[in-house]
């Protein structure tokens, strides 16, 4: 997995912990990239799981960065309805807010605002609004977020096929 961030122009990850509910959402997608979508040769898809930092950690110290990075995760954004699919922009993110949107990025967002500050890098962060994510382990997706993956799938591959312009 590890290969793929040096030999792939573009890399989508998925984030998230598939056992507490909607916070599943980036591994699933991944899941129905992998499963039902041919990806072109330029991109890779990496279910990161709550490792994310870990990732892009690799990727800020390698001499050779990928043009495009994709994050895709569950967040609870203020006005959003349950599973509706969105994009943040990284630049707009109120650093007192970052807790509120995901686990995974309160330290992350940081390094993806330098990748995309200090790099010449297509940084992109897409969401899935959660209906709920549970205090116990209890795996699965709500109806809501279930829905949302197929569209967040198909957000995706328009990126990337951006990319390969």
């Amino acid at each position: 997995m590890i290969e793929l961030i040096h030999t792939k122009p573009c890399l989508v990850f998925g984030c998230g912990n598939p056992l507490f509910g909607d916070d599943g959402f980036g591994p699933e997608v991944i899941a129905d990239l992998e499963k039902n979508h041919a990806l072109p040769d330029h991109a890779a898809c990496l279910d990161a799981g709550t490792s994310i930092r870990d990732f892009l950690f690799d990727i800020l110290l390698a001499s050779e960065k990928p043009k495009q990075v994709i994050v895709v995760d569950a967040g609870d954004c203020d006005g959003k309805r349950p599973g509706e699919v969105f994009e943040i922009d990284i630049d707009e993110m109120d650093p007192k807010k970052t807790s509120d949107f995901s686990l995974h990025q309160f330290p992350t967002t940081n390094m993806l605002k330098e990748l995309k500050t200090d790099t010449d890098m297509d940084v992109r962060i897409l969401v899935g609004q959660i209906e709920n994510i549970p205090d116990k382990v209890s795996p699965g997706l709500s109806p809501a977020m279930a829905a949302a993956v197929a569209k967040a799938s198909r957000r995706v591959l328009k990126m990337i096929a951006k990319e390969a312009v």
